[in-house]
């Protein structure tokens, strides 16, 4: 039978914008603090190569911890499976900045896609290619299609200045000997990877490799079908935050978000979808993203259970 694709976002985009709660951007990144809470934008990329998108789904916004994702699968494909000797896999149940567990579990956090985690698989890649950073631009560019993808240097910046906590985390877990590259080089990385501007169907697009089982837009694979599999699996568990409970629930897919408003999903064997809008609710995640991708997975059916 053939999907209305167009259709489904349509009403998905509906459904998000009627609700009066649109939640509030992350302030306390200066650079990200304007942003209107009510701007709205989601694609839908497919396996077959087909791009739909409503609202503003072609505005490049800050995809933030998004970039978690691409620092792991990037990691693992140069690295393999070591870098789980000194990353978890296990949900945090605290807030993605926090310390309190670090101390207790020696210097290992708990996954790649809290803030302390995502450190050391930035450390990782830092390791294997001598420019984290740019690796992961390269692969965003390559996937998508689009050479102009690049970091916003005055959100990097704004991170860098406010960045107190991510020093602080990238210091302890350097204490325990789980950082191999100098703090501050693997802190420029992070903020550098984090400000990466991306607009939702650049995400979408480059976000197919999960839904490819870990092939990449030129048909070579990334990731082997087991690992891709993996990537899923941390992304369903780990991959908003402390709210990944409640978006397994309500969303039924892998996804990570960040708090640039972006919110990447990938539907196994079907496509990638990405949703924007930069309204927070307490976790850090996308108020009306979540809420377009509880309707859309509803409406369809499209599911991991």
């Amino acid at each position: 039978m053939d999907v209305d694709y167009q259709q489904l976002l349509d009403e998905a985009m509906a459904a998000a914008l009627a609700l009066p709660a649109r939640g509030r951007p992350a302030d306390y990144i200066p650079a990200l603090a304007s942003a209107d809470p009510g701007a709205f934008g989601m694609a839908l990329a497919t396996v077959d190569g087909e791009l739909y998108g409503v609202g503003e789904w072609q505005r490049p916004f800050s995809i933030q911890s998004v970039s978690k994702l691409f620092t792991l699968a990037l990691a693992l494909a140069e690295g393999g499976e070591s870098l789980w000797q000194r990353v978890g896999r296990e949900p945090s149940g605290n807030p993605f900045n926090s310390l309190v567990q670090l101390e207790s579990e020696q210097g290992i956090p708990r996954n790649p896609f809290i803030n302390a985690g995502a450190l050391v698989a930035t450390d990782r890649l830092l390791e294997l290619t001598g420019d984290a950073a740019g690796t992961i631009r390269e692969f965003l560019r390559a996937e998508s299609g689009n050479g102009s993808i690049t970091t916003d240097d005055a959100v990097a910046a704004s991170e860098a200045r406010h960045g107190h906590r991510n020093a602080a985390l990238a210091h302890f877990i350097a204490s325990y000997g789980n950082l191999r590259n100098p703090v501050d080089s693997v802190l420029a990385h992070y903020y550098a990877h984090c400000a990466i501007s991306a607009s939702c169907a650049d995400l979408a697009l480059v976000g197919r490799f999960l839904a490819r089982h870990g092939l990449r837009a030129d048909g070579s694979r990334l990731l082997t079908r087991s690992e891709a599999k993996r990537v899923n699996a941390v992304l369903l568990t780990c991959g908003t935050y402390d709210a990944a409970g409640d978006f397994a629930y309500r969303v039924g897919l892998p996804g990570k978000s960040g708090v640039g408003g972006g919110i990447l999903t990938v539907i196994p064997g079907r496509g990638a979808l990405c949703v924007w809008s930069p309204g927070l609710d307490p976790a850090g995640n996308s108020v009306l993203g979540v809420a377009a991708l509880d309707a859309l997975t509803t409406a369809t059916g499209w599911s991991i259970f």
